[in-house]
């Protein structure tokens, strides 16, 4: 049963942490192999399952602590047709894989969740190609028929919201969000940018989500931006623009490196947790921020720099 669905309460402006980054800190800090990135696949076999729930259960604490929402994001960004064909996932087995995600945070809720403490469960979606580069990209139809088998599995869960995360082109996040919108599940969309501010298309933010909200009747119940370093956007977030004004989360790098950059490194680059939580605490002047988590290179460390400079606002 869903407890959220019809009433998110990160709408409410309270102060929602989120999880950080996934995929790295798997690979790079719990050595784990992830082929693809795809944490999902750790949900085959049971110490695969520990691992994602020692995982979330670090962000849980961490809410419970600082008495602050969470939304806890599934680990299925690689969890399409296209990448878990790649695993040798056929369509039964890749419904059930993400109906596991969802399952586990559950749990988690419920060792966890308090009044103080609201936790959001949402079911994430990945693009289908590359998450830096737009290649092949499909037209809007083409997403909302792509991307509409995992959103369908999705509304049958207790899945409060779906969130797309590094989408990178505007056709595939208009597609979700009218795939989104035939299941009636409340539904986010996270934009990622370059180092000048842009999506990788070249496309600049605020005219990306207008053209998502005008498509789509502003069916988005917010966008947020990821998989970028504050300072490759803080610029163009200055600028005041009226689509800017619908962004209220936000997932950083903790390298100030591009995503070419990030593609060729051998090494987790984990920048400077403290500075991380200043510089969003700096951009609170500029935007309504108050879903708040990493990406790319943070952890909980990072997370939790961030959560305690935002806090004291």
């Amino acid at each position: 049963m869903t407890k959220y669905r019809d009433s998110l309460p990160q709408l409410s402006n309270a102060f929602f942490l989120t999880d950080g980054g996934i995929e790295t800190t798997l690979i790079f800090h719990e050595g784990l192999d992830l082929p693809h990135f795809a944490a999902f696949h750790l949900l085959k076999d049971k110490a695969g399952c520990e691992a994602l729930r020692k995982y979330f259960r670090t962000y849980a604490a961490l809410a419970k602590r600082y008495e602050r929402g969470l939304v806890l994001e599934s680990p299925t960004w690689r969890a399409n047709p296209d990448w878990a064909s790649k695993l040798g996932y056929g369509a039964e087995t890749l419904a059930e894989a993400n109906r596991k995600a969802i399952d586990l945070l559950c749990e988690i809720r419920d060792e966890f969740e308090s009044e103080k403490t609201p936790m959001v469960i949402s079911g994430c979606v990945g693009p289908r190609g590359d998450g830096y580069v737009p290649a092949e990209m499909m037209s809007m139809q083409d997403a909302q028929e792509y991307h509409g088998a995992q959103i369908g599995t999705f509304s049958g869960t207790a899945a409060d919201l779906v969130t797309a995360i590094t989408m990178n082109y505007v056709e595939e996040a208009i597609g979700i969000v009218r795939a989104a919108r035939a299941f009636e599940m409340p539904v986010v969309i996270s934009f990622t940018v370059e180092t000048d501010g842009k999506l990788p298309t070249g496309e600049p933010l605020n005219n990306a989500i207008e053209r998502v909200d005008s498509a789509t009747g502003g069916a988005p119940a917010y966008y947020m931006i990821n998989c970028a370093h504050p300072t490759h956007f803080e610029h163009v977030l200055a600028t005041g623009e009226p689509g800017l004004r619908r962004i209220r989360g936000l997932r950083a790098n903790a390298s100030t490196q591009s995503h070419a950059q990030l593609n060729e490194s051998t090494e987790l680059d984990e920048g400077d947790p403290v500075a991380l939580g200043r510089q969003h605490h700096e951009l609170l002047s500029k935007l309504k921020l108050n879903v708040i988590g990493g990406c790319c290179g943070t952890d909980h460390r990072h997370v939790e720099e961030i959560c305690k400079a935002c806090i004291t606002r």
